[in-house]
């Protein structure tokens, strides 16, 4: 068979019918002005969906048809993982943000006061963690920043494409929660492909390109081929892969396989494999259930049959997902759909994180115990990592050296590629859950990078003259 007839039979392959899994249900989402619609959570206590509404007039709220009624277990509420991931609940705000909102829904305070004392919690939840606002943004020539990029690291430049700025569902854990309350100040967002495309062309060491959101995938099809496509032109030969992250495969499947567009957007990624680009599906999984229905893994299959590749991401959360055989599943169903598990992630310190969060030493545990019970093939997945201002962080382990209890540590990422894959060590402590709760192990003053990020921070935070 000649190498065009395999393109093309590749291509009538990737469009076939998803036979009887091609079969959609209408999109249909709710936020927190819906919540009296939802009919199952009818069934539950009036006292905990006034819960919910308090807990999501701070936190923002969005679920659709689907995650309600094909991934959640009604039955096994309120303890059921997806809708611990998708709902509200009262443990996400501190008892006194909790309190403080509560009173005023019941004493039925105006709305603009409710807002702005709902804006004073949020302020007080860290909404942009590791100085993603005040480091992780370029500036142009003139020094005014370019909104919607990011590039903390060398090789990889972060793209927020304006249309992409919402998800099908939102996460309860997300660490992106500010992008989607409704203030303009705190969104990480761009419309104009040539800002993006001029940015690569003058930054030739960039390697990957990582569109982000809120969730590139809710945007029609034609929208991100404005992006992508141009991509294929020679200046663009230094940039190899193209990643787009997404809980789309999770928590809106059809987008792949029925939606009006999704032979489209599967023509685009056909085409940008075939061009010689790595595409990568930076897929959001956080439970084995989303991998479990038949509208998923059709959208799995699909999105395998264009060349393109999925890994898989998710982070360590309290309530959901914080048990090795979890996630010893989860990788193990992943290996077998044909996804490759990328990382486990420990939980940002960032909106409801108290909620959320997990000891790194029992997230190492559980990892440690995960990868225990899977094949070499499942055991791709990195972790647990933290995603700190000066890089990705992996708790490798605890050990004892030199009579001392010491977790060691190391970058798998920094904002200086020479710490990358430096181990360090840290003083043991089993109640720490970020990087900045940990001391340097052995009497050390300070760890090995502190000084020189030190440096970069100052200059990174330094006033530009004419900068917005």
């Amino acid at each position: 068979m000649s190498h065009q007839s395999q393109g093309l039979n590749r291509k009538w392959t990737a469009l076939q019918p998803v036979d009887e899994d091609r079969r959609s249900m209408p999109f249909k989402v709710y936020t927190q002005r819906d919540l009296d619609k939802i009919e199952p959570l009818a069934r539950l206590p009036e006292a905990m969906r006034f819960e919910m509404r308090v807990v999501s007039t701070v936190l923002p709220f969005r679920v659709n048809k689907y995650v309600i009624d094909e991934l959640i277990d009604w039955n096994n509420v309120p303890a059921d993982p997806i809708f611990q991931l998708t709902f509200p609940q009262r443990g996400m705000l501190l008892t006194r943000h909790y309190d403080r909102i509560a009173a005023l829904l019941s004493q039925g305070a105006d709305k603009a006061v409710i807002e702005a004392a709902a804006n004073e919690v949020r302020n007080e939840l860290n909404p942009h963690p590791a100085d993603q606002m005040e480091m992780n943004m370029p500036r142009d020539e003139a020094g005014n920043r370019l909104d919607g990029i990011q590039h903390k690291y060398r090789e990889t430049v972060l793209f927020f494409p304006s249309q992409g700025q919402t998800c099908h569902s939102y996460c309860t854990f997300c660490f992106r929660w500010a992008q989607f309350i409704g203030d303009k100040d705190l969104k990480i967002a761009s419309s104009e492909a040539e800002t993006l495309h001029r940015y690569l062309r003058s930054h030739t060491e960039v390697t990957d390109l990582l569109f982000t959101g809120g969730d590139p995938m809710v945007m029609k099809s034609r929208h991100l081929a404005a992006y992508l496509e141009p991509l294929l032109h020679p200046d663009f030969d230094h940039v190899q892969t193209i990643r787009i992250g997404t809980k789309a495969l999770s928590f809106w499947p059809y987008r792949f396989h029925s939606a009006d567009d999704s032979d489209d957007l599967i023509h685009l990624l056909e085409r940008m494999v075939m061009a010689g680009k790595h595409v990568a599906i930076m897929a959001h999984y956080n439970h084995w259930k989303e991998l479990d229905t038949p509208a998923a893994r059709a959208a799995i299959r699909r999105v395998r049959s264009t060349g393109a590749v999925i890994r898989a991401q998710g982070p360590l959360i309290r309530h959901i997902n914080d048990d090795a055989d979890v996630w010893a599943k989860m990788w193990k169903m992943q290996v077998k759909l044909g996804i490759i598990p990328y990382y486990m992630f420990v939980e940002r310190d960032t909106g409801a994180r108290n909620y959320f969060e997990v000891p790194l030493v029992k997230a190492w545990e559980i990892y440690r115990d995960a990868m225990q019970q899977v094949s070499g093939l499942a055991r791709t997945a990195r972790g647990p990592s933290m995603s700190a201002s000066p890089g990705k962080v992996e708790i490798q382990g605890v050990t004892e050296i030199g009579g001392q209890k010491v977790l060691a540590l190391r970058f798998i990422q920094g904002r200086n590629p020479d710490w990358v894959q430096r181990p360090f060590f840290a003083r043991y402590d089993d109640k720490a859950t970020w990087l900045n709760h940990l001391e340097p192990a052995f009497g050390e003053k300070s760890f090995f990078y502190e000084d020189e990020y030190g440096q970069i921070r100052d200059e990174k935070l330094a006033v530009v003259p004419g900068s917005k």
